[in-house]
């Protein structure tokens, strides 16, 4: 079992403090800084060691944070080991699946946030991404392959969600709605 480094680290991105929780007491990983220049938000790192982390995101429902959450999910999938396929695939399951969020879920409401968790382990990496809006019924999802909607040019984000990732799970509820995407490790006994 990994050793745990701290139990919690706090970073304020617009002023660059951290602070740190726990024992026993360390500097930064190397790779969170690097994290955080992708992001214009405060994060938090429920744990982290040598081999797991955990950082959490809170993020506008912007374009933006849509591209940052982008850019984050690349660096840690390239840090995590992934071919540039496989990079590619997940950078595109995350962007397509905030966009819902900002877009679909919270509808670009100021007021409302998208919270971004991205979990390494020794086997896969689990990203989820909840809204603050109605809720998604999935069952409603149009089939982009239905000769109906072959010619539209929007519909096709879940669809590609589900082509990219070895796992998607859809939770819907009246305060909005949580999608969790798992992409095995490679070399792990994950199953691919």
């Amino acid at each position: 079992m990994s050793r745990r480094l701290a139990s919690q680290v706090r970073v304020d991105i617009s002023t660059g403090k951290g602070e740190t929780s726990g024992s026993p007491k360390r500097a930064f990983p190397h790779r969170v800084p690097a994290l955080a220049e992708f992001l214009d938000a405060s994060f938090v790192i429920d744990s982290f060691s040598m081999t797991e982390s955990r950082v959490s995101y809170t993020l506008d429902s912007t374009l933006e944070s849509v591209d940052n959450a982008e850019q984050t999910a690349t660096r840690i999938a390239m840090e995590a080991g992934f071919t540039e396929e496989e990079v590619m695939q997940i950078s595109m399951a995350v962007r397509e699946a905030a966009v819902n969020a900002v877009l679909h879920g919270n509808a670009y409401d100021p007021d409302k946030k998208v919270k971004l968790d991205i979990e390494t382990t020794g086997r896969e990496l689990v990203i989820t991404i909840r809204d603050q809006g109605k809720g998604l019924d999935p069952a409603k999802i149009p089939d982009p392959l239905a000769p109906e909607n072959l010619l539209k040019t929007s519909g096709r984000g879940i669809f590609l969600i589900r082509s990219f990732m070895d796992e998607v799970q859809i939770h819907p509820s009246l305060t909005g709605t949580e999608i969790k995407l798992v992409k095995h490790v490679p070399g792990s006994s994950g199953g691919r």
